[in-house]
């Protein structure tokens, strides 16, 4: 699965085991299933992503799946997405002890990085209801990119509780991806969504997810000035 770079998987899954526990990132009753159920489960989402891709992991907690594809597939550049320091302070170590250059860790949420960063490939493992995580993943994909949700059984009925949502955010091409079967067993469930809309870079998305048709943030200080 990881061929030439098993070594850094190992290296990764014994830091999860050892500072992850003691943290509080991985359950103690995780470790001894950490390949199957957080690896293995996380590298097979590798083969839904196109080459070369920029990828956005949001709410990665302990790096899953962000680090892991970065592991597995070099050609990726990954940016981890996470708003507690104990887990970026964490993410931050471990991309310096692997010596993974091409993966950068922001501690944040979704919403702050809403008309300043676009993604080809926007991914999360378990963060929330498909409604809800298209508001936070979609402003983020970039046009023609694609949202690709690790979920687990109930992918399609997440997939029909979202149908006003998904077209809320534009969605072109949306489908339910069964990964790994000769890997993992259960095999890994992915929702794929593709972004149809333009670039949302300089505007203010939060508020456009929303439906508001009132001003910004911003405007709304300028007009409280001018009174």
């Amino acid at each position: 699965m990881f061929a030439a770079r098993l070594d850094l998987a190992e290296r990764y899954a014994a830091l999860l085991a050892d500072a992850g526990v003691v943290r509080g990132l991985i359950g103690p009753r995780e470790a001894p299933r950490l390949w199957e159920r957080h690896l293995l489960n996380c590298a097979v989402l590798a083969d839904a992503l196109p080459e070369d891709a920029d990828v956005c992991d949001l709410g990665t907690g302990a790096g899953l799946p962000g680090l892991v594809l970065a592991i597995r597939r070099p050609d990726l550049r990954v940016t981890l997405v996470e708003p507690l320091l104990r887990r970026t302070t964490f993410l931050d170590e471990v991309v310096a002890e692997l010596g993974l250059d091409r993966v950068e860790v922001v501690r944040g949420r979704a919403e702050e990085l809403h008309g300043h960063r676009e993604f080809s490939v926007v991914t999360s493992r378990a963060v929330a209801p498909l409604g809800r995580l298209l508001d936070w993943s979609m402003p983020l994909v970039r046009q023609g990119g694609v949202l690709v949700a690790m979920k687990g059984a109930s992918a399609a009925e997440e997939l029909a509780a979202a149908t006003a949502d998904l077209e809320r955010h534009g969605a072109g091409v949306v489908e339910v991806l069964t990964l790994g079967a000769e890997v993992v067993d259960p095999p890994t469930t992915a929702i794929r969504v593709e972004a149809t809309r333009p670039s949302r870079l300089g505007w203010d998305a939060a508020d456009e997810v929303r439906g508001a048709s009132r001003p910004g943030r911003a405007q709304r200080k300028r007009k409280g000035r001018r009174r």
